[in-house]
């Protein structure tokens, strides 16, 4: 485990300096593992009191009638086994609702106030899951945390009001994201509003390579079992980092593909093996996330990307805010928007493209597309796809949505298809880039495809894609799929196959 105060070195001063804060990161990217961490790490000096509570409970309250005695409740649950406070929240006086429920008679800030009396030294305060909250609930219970803030920092020592010295509130997004969760006919909130709770955001980034290199290790010392080098950097450059993926990963290799047998290292090859297992099982963190995919303000930003087209996308769009904070999408060195991490570029397309996938299991079952020799026969696996897209292209054809990209997701699962018998497909998109890169590796040789819509061909910068592509690969050959759904071509007109020589590099071009 890395240390939490390794992951977020800003905490400890923002608290010693009586400052409220946020936390935010993407999904199952360690903050609840590092908030439990912080409390223990607090807890353990003994300058001040910390605890943490979760707001995963109120979130089908949005009516802050409801809401608000929900999450004092759970605070009040959440405080019964604790070692200091557990007698002082028994004494809690609740009453009973109209459905029957017993809830605490507290508001939140009355209930931080006098949590805050009853503990022995300054109390920190953790809030867990804030961004479950919405509509009315939220703002009340931002407008009760402020309240409490501010009176707790009032100049006349004779009002003084009791409150936690310091408060974080920890999500997917920052707190002035939350508008997202606020129904627009809300009240105004204003910039005095109880979105100004908070001194510093605070970012939970994911693991650098040396702290990869660094869990690896502690596993290592605990068991003897070693990471090799190359499966460490492998494991890095599949997941860059997220930490659900890293810490999957090695169990996999570990628990399923080594079956605790510690004397056998984990391998480059084992970290393949077990990403593949990943995504094919989808584990229940990889179906959250790609369920996200059917959002329509997801989709939104997800599809341009796929396509690789010229967009442009503000800082303050919340739509790519929501898919950045989601980590399904990145800003790379470049400024492009590409996905977050090769596998969940895998993950995007496998998943979008698994109905469709279906479709070629029933229609193609003898593998047309294979030689003599085992090898891939490209010039009938495309010829084969020019016959069904022909076939099966009408105009209502829709992939989740996602119609723009359909062509695309149509031969990510054509490709998969083939991948199943014995390979593999690296994907390659990003933003402005005008095209989806496909790399389909069998049976020992390699195989570029870049994938194009009619209104993105541009010979001969075109060309010098594919072409800076194959460079890139090592390979002298490739493919371009260019599909035409907007013109009004006949058939005979879209469908052609044409080979190119551009420096030095053999280019067939496929219509579609």
């Amino acid at each position: 485990m890395i240390p939490a105060l390794e992951r977020l070195p800003e905490v400890a001063r923002l608290i010693d300096r009586k400052q409220s804060f946020v936390i935010h990161a993407a999904r199952q990217s360690g903050k609840t593992t590092a908030l439990m961490a912080l409390v223990r790490a607090i807890n353990e000096k003994g300058e001040k009191r910390a605890v943490y509570f979760t707001l995963e409970g109120a979130q089908r309250f949005p009516n802050p009638q409801d809401g608000i005695p929900v999450i004092v409740s759970s605070m009040r649950s959440g405080l019964l086994l604790h070692r200091v406070f557990g007698d002082w929240a028994k004494a809690l006086p609740i009453i009973e609702t109209p459905n029957g429920t017993f809830v605490s008679a507290f508001n939140v800030k009355d209930f931080l106030s006098s949590l805050a009396v009853a503990s022995d030294k300054p109390l920190v305060v953790l809030f867990d899951e804030v961004d479950c909250l919405s509509d009315d609930t939220l703002i009340t219970f931002l407008r009760q945390l402020r309240d409490g803030i501010v009176s707790s920092r009032a100049v006349d020592p004779d009002s003084y009001f009791p409150f936690p010295v310091s408060v974080a509130l920890v999500g997917m997004r920052d707190v002035r994201d939350y508008l997202a969760h606020v129904r627009p006919e809300s009240q105004s909130l204003g910039t005095a509003g109880p979105f100004n709770v908070k001194t510093e955001s605070l970012g939970l980034a994911n693991f650098t390579p040396e702290e990869v290199a660094s869990l690896y290790v502690q596993h290592t010392a605990e068991t003897g079992q070693v990471f090799e080098a190359d499966a460490v950097a492998r494991a890095w450059e599949l997941t860059r980092g997220q930490p659900w993926l890293v810490n999957a990963i090695a169990r996999q290799c570990v628990e399923k593909l080594l079956k605790f047998d510690y004397s056998r290292p984990v391998t480059a090859a084992l970290v393949e093996e077990a990403k593949e297992a990943l995504v094919r099982e989808r584990g229940t963190h990889v179906d959250s996330l790609m369920e996200r995919l059917k959002e329509p303000r997801v989709r939104r930003v997800v599809e341009p990307v796929i396509l690789g087209k010229d967009f442009f996308f503000s800082d303050f769009d919340d739509d790519y805010r929501y898919a950045i904070d989601l980590g399904l999408l990145r800003e790379n060195e470049n400024h492009a928007l590409v996905p977050g991490n090769p596998m969940y570029a895998e993950i995007i397309l496998r998943y979008l493209s698994a109905t469709e996938q279906k479709r070629f299991y029933n229609d193609y079952r003898a593998p047309f597309w294979l030689k003599d020799d085992g090898s891939l026969d490209m010039q009938a696996l495309m010829a084969g796809f020019q016959k069904f897209w022909r076939e099966n292209s009408g105009a209502d054809r829709e992939v989740y949505g996602y119609r723009e990209a359909t062509p695309h997701l149509v031969m990510c699962a054509f490709l998969q298809r083939v991948a199943n018998g014995g390979g593999h497909i690296a994907r390659e998109m990003a933003l402005g880039s005008r095209r989806l890169d496909l790399c389909l590796e069998y049976n020992g040789g390699r195989y570029a495809i870049e994938v194009k819509t009619a209104d993105n061909f541009r010979d001969p910068d075109s060309y010098a894609q594919l072409a800076g592509y194959l460079d890139t690969l090592g390979l002298t050959e490739g493919w371009m799929a260019v599909f035409d759904t907007k013109s009004d071509k006949t058939w005979d007109e879209k469908l052609y196959n044409r080979d190119v020589e551009f420096n030095g590099k053999t280019l067939h071009v496929v219509g579609l």
